[in-house]
């Protein structure tokens, strides 16, 4: 029965009751047909709303004949209204199939149907495993790995006062995550501050687009660009983070658990990873092999081929935070900390940003890469949790000229002093590292590099400046090894690029120096020589920079000489010292200690033989040593006497001592180490004297 014949059926019935008498005729007020039409509706949508309710609140069931008892708009009506009462909802209102005014969800999701791949080689389980503990303990017995509930409980500068400010960076191109990774931020247990989508170049902008809009929350931002920025795009807009504490880059394929994000900004706020990069994915880059050689990072069966952490193919879980030569996938570190990444000109735009970022905050900023434990228990934890998205579709490591072009990476960034976990936990010794700033320097170490190669039980390696100032193609011609030695990976030569940290052909002396510097200390770090050898006409900034990488050197005592370049092939002894005596050369000092009277003529033939010497970049104090009757023209020959190898003195007597006298006033040793050289008058030196010094005395 509709409502308009309700209404005539009740119209009638009060006419014939007021017609016979019976009734006193009364005044009936009747609800008009909208208002019907709404309470009827009303009522229908109250049945609707309790029976998804009902649905909502009871437990779930694996009943399939259940579940076919369900209409497919019922369906819709409690996954909205659980929607909304979760805070999920990105429409505030319900959605039901068929009706056209509510508008469809821009949201999209991968599908995954399949297992998580593991490996059924147990060789190779075996020794990714192996060499897991391995890394694990020396950390764990050199710096201390804690678990992420020991973590948690370290003071952090962030467990009072306001909480601190994340500016997290999605970077998206075609996979279908934003969504997920959207609800997985939306719920995290710290306050979200703001969500960067970045879609450059993206086939899929206007759909990812959509969903940012679909969102309509103020503290997501949606950036595009028709041109493809690549890896480093998302690194140059986190740049522009400013009032933010901390920078979180995440990957499309990471789905961050809801406690993921106060767990890093507490780690970060320790005293013990406040400089450090945070992550969940990360790599162990390649151990050296028995050739002496280093493999590929993709080389398939061998322990020296690194590890990717964590594993799940390998069943390698990282359960206390582990150091790792570089993160990938995720990043989290401080604002400030970001422009790190663009201090050098990376190798190349193609590819290995992570590794860049890694490799220039170790070199500049003395700052670590980490892997964040997890509790295996508690997915919420985690900052991966869903590890299969990496495996719908092929990722760039797969193809061979990427894997080349990461090999040549790493390569490159280990010759300029990265100190790998390989590096940290198997530290070197060689005799010498000779430093070359130009083709003509690495001529001039010909020699001296020839003779340590021919002779059994020694290591000697050339460092060359690279790029514009000492090629290394070229330098290595002038020692007579092959083109290949340049990009071979093993210890021969190695490249500091010198240049990368500035413009093409407008390098200042403060980079300069400060370029050596950083790469010379990781090259000291790494190979622990006994003796650093440069040109004495090297520019000044380089030799500054040696200097200040050798002083603060905190391994094996390491020590720097600069020979003049006429005394390189006298020399090749050098070669013949053992390894503790050149760790000796600083420890000895000499000096020179002169005793005339009035015998012009014979100190003038002294003093040329001490200026025709061959000297070795040490300091050598010299000292004139007269008695009180000197004549006028052997004091005028001393002052005017030039010494370019350290502090000139003059020693005269007011009274006459004589020659015994004067000999035994002329020295007087500091330590054990001081050695003296006393000549007299009519004596000559002979051009090797230092080196007959050094070699006898040590």
């Amino acid at each position: 029965m509709g409502a308009e014949q309700i209404i005539q059926k009740l119209s009638d019935s009060n006419s014939s009751q007021a017609n016979t008498g019976k009734l006193k005729p009364r005044r009936i007020l009747l609800p008009d047909k909208k208002t019907l039409i709404g309470l009827t509706c009303l009522q229908f949508g109250f049945a609707l709303y309790a029976t998804s309710l009902l649905l909502f609140i009871s437990p779930p069931t694996t009943d399939s004949s259940a579940h076919s008892n369900i209409s497919s708009a019922s369906q819709a009506v409690v996954k909205q209204w659980r929607g909304l009462v979760s805070g999920t909802s990105r429409h505030g209102y319900l959605e039901l199939p068929g009706m056209s005014f509510l508008q469809e969800s821009a949201c999209e999701f991968e599908t995954i149907n399949f297992n998580q791949k593991t490996s059924i080689d147990t060789a190779t389980i075996t020794l990714k495993k192996e060499l897991f503990k391995e890394i694990m303990d020396f950390q764990n017995r050199t710096r201390g790995c804690e678990t992420l509930k020991e973590l948690m409980a370290m003071p952090s500068k962030w467990d009072k006062g306001p909480p601190p400010k994340v500016t997290i960076v999605l970077n998206h191109y075609k996979r279908k995550t934003l969504c997920a990774q959207l609800d997985a931020l939306l719920k995290q247990t710290l306050p979200l501050h703001s969500v960067w989508i970045l879609a450059f170049g993206s086939p899929n902008e206007a759909k990812l687009r959509a969903i940012a809009q679909e969102y309509n929350d103020s503290r997501i931002v949606f950036m595009s660009s028709s041109y493809d920025l690549k890896y480093y795009g998302r690194f140059q807009m986190a740049l522009q983070a400013e009032g933010a504490d901390y920078v979180y880059i995440l990957d499309d394929d990471m789905i961050p658990g809801r406690k993921m994000l106060k767990i890093l900004t507490h780690t970060a706020g320790t005293k013990k990873y406040s400089n450090a990069v945070l992550g969940s994915i990360g790599r162990v880059l390649p151990f050296r092999q028995k050739d002496f050689s280093f493999p590929s990072y993709r080389k398939y069966g061998v322990k020296e081929a690194g590890l990717y952490l964590p594993d799940p193919a390998y069943d390698i879980t990282v359960q206390r935070i582990m150091q790792v030569d570089f993160l990938s996938s995720s990043w989290f570190l401080s604002a400030e900390n970001v422009k790190t990444l663009f201090i050098e000109t990376p190798f190349t735009f193609a590819t290995g940003e992570d590794l860049h970022l890694s490799y220039q905050l170790q070199k500049y900023r003395e700052a670590a890469s980490y892997i964040m434990p997890i509790n295996p228990s508690d997915k919420d934890s985690w900052g991966d949790s869903e590890h299969r998205l990496a495996q719908i579709a092929e990722t760039t490591v797969i193809f061979k000229n990427v894997v080349e072009s990461r090999d040549e990476q790493w390569w490159r960034a280990f010759s300029k002093g990265y100190i790998t976990q390989w590096a940290a936990m198997h530290p070197q010794e060689c005799d010498v590292l000779m430093y070359a700033h130009s083709v003509a320097e690495a001529t001039a170490w010909a020699p001296l590099i020839a003779r340590y190669y021919s002779t059994p039980g020694k290591k000697a390696f050339l460092v060359v400046s690279g790029g514009m100032y000492c090629p290394c193609e070229e330098a290595v011609k002038k020692v007579g090894w092959p083109v290949r030695a340049c990009k071979e990976r093993r210890f021969r030569v190695f490249d500091l690029e010198v240049g990368s940290a500035g413009m093409k052909g407008q390098h200042s002396e403060v980079s300069l120096l400060q370029e050596i510097y950083s790469s010379m200390r990781g090259l000291l770090a790494i190979h622990n020589p006994a003796l650093v050898l440069a040109l004495a006409d090297t520019p000044r900034s380089v030799a500054e920079a040696l200097e200040l990488a050798t002083s603060r050197h905190t391994g094996s005592r390491t020590s720097l000489a600069l020979l003049p370049r006429n005394a390189v092939p006298h020399t090749l002894w050098i070669a013949d010292v053992k390894l503790d005596t050149l760790r000796s050369w600083r420890a000895m000092r000499i000096s020179v200690n002169i005793i005339t009277e009035s015998r012009a003529y014979s100190l003038e033939r002294l003093l040329k033989s001490l200026s025709e010497a061959y000297y070795l970049g040490d300091e050598i104090p010299l000292s004139f040593n007269v008695d009180a009757k000197v004549d006028k023209v052997t004091l005028n020959m001393i002052e005017s006497y030039t010494w370019p190898h350290g502090p000139k003195t003059l020693r005269r007597r007011i009274v006459q001592g004589g020659l015994i006298r004067s000999v035994s006033e002329s020295w007087y040793p500091r330590d054990d180490h001081d050695y003296g050289l006393l000549l007299e008058d009519d004596t000559e030196a002979c051009r090797g004297s230092q080196r007959t010094a050094k070699m006898e005395c040590n």
